[in-house]
């Protein structure tokens, strides 16, 4: 199957320019493309996972994908999809999220490979050689402004204003492709359906340039959930593929924890599984939809795509202690992951504590007859082990690596106390 059909069948063909000529284009041989990734943070998070996952499946295909790392566009802010001004980072602060997104990219593309390699590159190489002069003259000419108003990047943000310096970034992104174009054969860039006038205004560019052969643009659909409401945050925020940001479990958790209604369309998304596989997948799902077999391959697989095999194990190791409540396993890392956003307190003393005081410390209990009636009820457990003795006392023997004691009360209400 072609690449082009592949991304059809998986609802990843939002918009492409010359369908036919591209497609002539990938069969006649190796084409090179490029998406880029604006430094708007320290870490790239899953809304920019499709595009990277997008340009993963053209070099499967046999082509040559480069990583576009927005060094000086990231300095001037894409207005695209962004309902106000965007705050102007500083350039260092730039260089260094450039950097670590450059890492970044560089888990999910083949760097290796022997014919179609993966390169990045950073637009603020060529665009800090510009002068001002010279761009007006040898690059802005070639846009009017009617042309550049009719844009929806541009149209939408003209009642609530847009500054000088966002209303250029198009013409910015255009002198990318061009740049590329000419310098590396690049033919196509892909992107979001937010990028699409920023794509053909390259496009355009590349041909008042006077280019004999032909760019091509292709679009993949910006991603919301079946409700309607934005993909890629969860109650706790940005969904990021930084593990120090968004630990690996919280990762598996997100994946896992995706609705029946959108499960399929994530599968066929942000999954490499075959159609064969996820036709499997959909018939179990609807013979036994309470199983989660979808969720659950979702999870593994995307998962182990971002973290690796090694982090999507302790993900499931650390879920499966949490249901199971049988937490002793856990290693110091796995239940800082856990229970990263349950209720903690933290012991000023490393020294020997009454399991009663404990509990009115940490507050699981609300009052010293509570807790003694927590205690003699078998409602408190420490390390998954139910204690029931009065007198109990915790101490070195029962800190994990030193460092925590877990405490439940109940079924469910965890507390982690931290020494």
């Amino acid at each position: 199957m072609s690449v082009i059909k592949d991304l059809e069948f998986r609802g990843l063909l939002h918009q492409v320019t010359d369908r036919e000529g591209l497609e002539k284009e990938l069969e006649n041989g190796m084409v090179t493309l490029y998406c880029g990734f604006d430094p708007t943070a320290d870490s790239l998070h899953i809304g920019n996972l499709l595009p990277i996952l997008t340009l993963k499946r053209f070099q499967i295909a046999g082509h040559q994908p480069l990583a576009l790392v927005g060094g000086g566009t990231g300095l001037i802010g894409d207005p695209s999809g962004k309902k106000a001004e965007r705050t102007l980072n500083e350039q260092q602060t730039v260089v260094n999220w450039s950097n670590k997104i450059k890492d970044q990219l560089s888990r999910f593309l083949d760097f290796n490979a022997e014919k179609n390699p993966a390169r990045t590159v950073n637009n603020y190489d060529w665009l800090s050689e510009l002068s001002v002069i010279g761009f007006l003259r040898d690059v802005g000419k070639n846009f009017s402004i009617n042309y550049m108003l009719a844009k929806d990047s541009v149209n939408a943000r003209l009642d609530a204003g847009i500054s000088f310096t966002e209303f250029s970034y198009m013409i910015l992104q255009s002198y990318d492709f061009l740049n590329l174009y000419q310098k590396e054969n690049c033919k196509l860039q892909i992107g979001g359906s937010d990028q699409w006038g920023n794509i053909t205004a390259g496009m355009e560019l590349i041909r008042r340039s006077g280019e004999d052969e032909k760019a091509f643009g292709l679009t993949i659909p910006l991603i919301t959930k079946a409700d309607g409401t934005k993909f890629g945050k969860s109650e706790s925020g940005t969904i990021w593929l930084d593990s120090d940001k968004t630990t690996p479990y919280e990762f598996y958790q997100f994946w896992v924890n995706t609705a029946d209604a959108d499960v399929m369309n994530m599968l066929k998304y942000f999954t490499f599984l075959s159609q064969e596989e996820i036709a499997a997948l959909e018939e179990q799902f609807k013979t036994a939809p309470e199983k989660r077999e979808a969720q659950k391959a979702l999870a593994r697989e995307v998962t182990t795509l971002v973290h690796g095999e090694e982090a999507y194990n302790q993900a499931l190791k650390i879920t499966e202690a949490l249901f199971s409540g049988n937490v002793s396993e856990l290693s110091a890392n796995e239940i800082e992951q856990g229970f990263k956003d349950f209720p903690s307190h933290t012991m000023e003393s490393r020294e020997e504590v009454q399991l009663v005081d404990l509990l009115i410390a940490a507050k699981v209990s609300p009052s010293k007859r509570q807790a003694r009636e927590d205690i003699t009820n078998g409602a408190i457990y420490v390390n998954g082990e139910r204690l029931t003795e009065l007198d109990a006392v915790i101490g070195e023997k029962d800190r994990i690596e030193d460092k925590f004691v877990l405490v439940r009360r109940g079924k469910k209400k965890y507390t982690l106390i931290r020494f």
